[in-house]
């Protein structure tokens, strides 16, 4: 099928496509453009700017197309439609990656397995989990522990170091990561400056807004590959697709048992501290995850509607 343009520079600009012309670079990068606008574009990911704003929620975004995009979410609108089954998206690129559940196309491959993908950040986060399966997996030197990711090891590190530099002026607790001095800080400050324009729930950061948010606008907008189970954030998913490749890089210093998921680390952390967070409201018995809260509360029901 032939492209056609109504303007003739927007076809030369095409043609340095075919022609594989990319004469314009980024200093800090290196990577190449066949077109001015789109290394400004590529600098504002190294400059940090986001001076497109939205007028519903202030979030911020470094390009035009992402804001207009992004305030779809607020209007509802969904402008673009699949021919096939008449389903209808907000965003184009969502409607490309729609079209190929119905044309089974995956153009995207993984390098090291050849497994392909239909939607790039399904590859992306395979291919992170396929190299660190495939190549050596990043032990802790002092106790043995493995990570998937040198990340997590560096932050593993830290433990044994020791070193703890930042402290909070309050309590005194002490930090190796001035990151999590911060989140720290807000304990004390109870400060929540980020608020839902919806609902006014009121949020410490801004991320955590950014997916509640999603709660409202039912949006989820990543999808396993494997499954298409879809998730409102990129984190979540990346938790589920661990299930997928049976990975479980969190490990419990206690006892050893690995997990998938963070927070089921975190509760499985609890069984070992003996701490009981969840308290039912009318018997003040005390559970160590809330999930065994719920299933306790059933009986309080049962009881009311026997009675």
């Amino acid at each position: 099928m032939q492209k056609a343009y109504s303007d003739q520079n927007d076809l030369k600009n095409h043609l340095l496509i075919h022609m594989k012309q990319r004469k314009y670079a980024c200093d800090i990068s290196n990577k190449m453009f066949s077109q001015q606008r789109n290394l400004k574009k590529h600098l504002l990911t190294h400059t940090k700017e986001k001076p497109y704003v939205c007028n519903t929620c202030n979030k911020t975004f470094s390009q035009r197309g992402n804001l207009k995009s992004h305030i779809l979410t607020h209007t509802k609108e969904k402008p673009h439609a699949c021919k096939i089954c008449n389903k209808t998206f907000s965003r184009f690129d969502s409607l490309k990656g729609h079209l190929r559940t119905h044309t089974k196309e995956k153009p995207f491959a993984c390098e090291i397995c050849n497994k392909a993908f239909s939607h790039r950040n399904s590859l992306k986060i395979h291919s992170e989990l396929c190299k660190n399966v495939n190549e050596k997996l990043y032990a802790c030197e002092i106790c043995n522990k493995i990570y998937s990711q040198q990340r997590h090891l560096k932050g593993h590190l830290l433990t044994h170091a020791k070193e703890k530099l930042h402290v909070c002026g309050i309590c005194n607790k002490a930090f190796s990561r001035h990151g999590n001095l911060k989140v720290h800080l807000l304990t004390h400050t109870k400060e929540k400056p980020f608020a839902c324009k919806i609902c006014n729930k009121m949020f410490s950061r801004q991320e955590y807004l950014n997916v509640h948010f999603r709660t409202h606008t039912k949006e989820k907008p990543y999808v396993c590959e494997i499954c298409n189970k879809a998730y409102s954030d990129r984190s979540t998913l990346r938790c589920h697709f661990l299930t997928h490749m049976k990975e479980k890089p969190y490990a419990c210093d206690i006892c050893m048992k690995t997990f998938s998921d963070q927070s089921n680390l975190k509760r499985h952390l609890l069984t070992h501290k003996n701490e009981k967070p969840h308290v039912c409201d009318f018997c003040k018995k005390a559970f160590s995850q809330h999930g065994n809260l719920k299933r306790h509360l059933m009986t309080h029901l049962k009881e009311k509607r026997d009675a």
